[in-house]
């Protein structure tokens, strides 16, 4: 929790943005919502969960195509909409990080889902690193274009089909999975 606090207050963020859909955690039990709310009151940091509205594990079925989320459906419900509106009015009044379980940008939700969300809108986005470093949204996207061997520019496909396609291939490797239940009714097997 200390390293996890002077990081914030390194880059001098006022505002954590829970973005976690299940704020909780057997192996870092610091970081559960009550917990973490209550370090982040007594360091004078401002805290908002909205693993409701941006969270990776929607309750809406209709974002589900084949057990799986789809994030292209995911973004365009009217919740996520809200949550992505209650940080956009927050970086009036605050520096706000967007937290998640996990620590590598190109991992999670975070950056695939809601950081693309708001670069859309043009808000500047800057990822903190394990190592303690900022990483610019955009070279971020350069890293994940390499990682998944795609060019940084191509003859035929715009840079931001480009991006789309890398964003696309991440999601399909990140994105949240019903679990299925193998003891159940071939016809009732999803569940969560």
């Amino acid at each position: 929790m200390d390293r996890f606090l002077d990081l914030l207050r390194k880059y001098e963020i006022s505002a954590i943005a829970d973005v976690r859909s299940q704020p909780y955690s057997r192996f870092n039990p610091q970081f559960n919502r009550e917990v973490l709310e209550k370090s982040l009151r007594s360091a004078g940091i401002s805290y908002a969960f909205l693993g409701r509205e941006l969270g990776a594990r929607s309750e809406d079925k209709g974002c589900y195509v084949g057990g799986r989320v789809q994030y292209g459906l995911l973004a365009k419900t009217d919740l996520f909409r809200q949550g992505i509106e209650r940080v956009m009015n927050g970086i009036e009044k605050h520096r706000i990080a967007l937290l998640c379980a996990e620590k590598e940008p190109l991992k999670c939700h975070r950056t695939i889902l809601v950081a693309r969300q708001l670069a859309a809108t043009g808000v500047e986005i800057q990822h903190i690193l394990e190592n303690g470093d900022l990483e610019s949204h955009e070279a971020a996207l350069s890293r994940l274009l390499k990682e998944d061997k795609l060019p940084e520019s191509d003859l035929f496909l715009s840079r931001e089909a480009l991006i789309a396609d890398a964003y696309s291939r991440r999601e399909a490797e990140i994105a949240y999975r019903e679990k299925v239940d193998s003891d159940a009714p071939q016809e009732k097997r999803l569940s969560r």
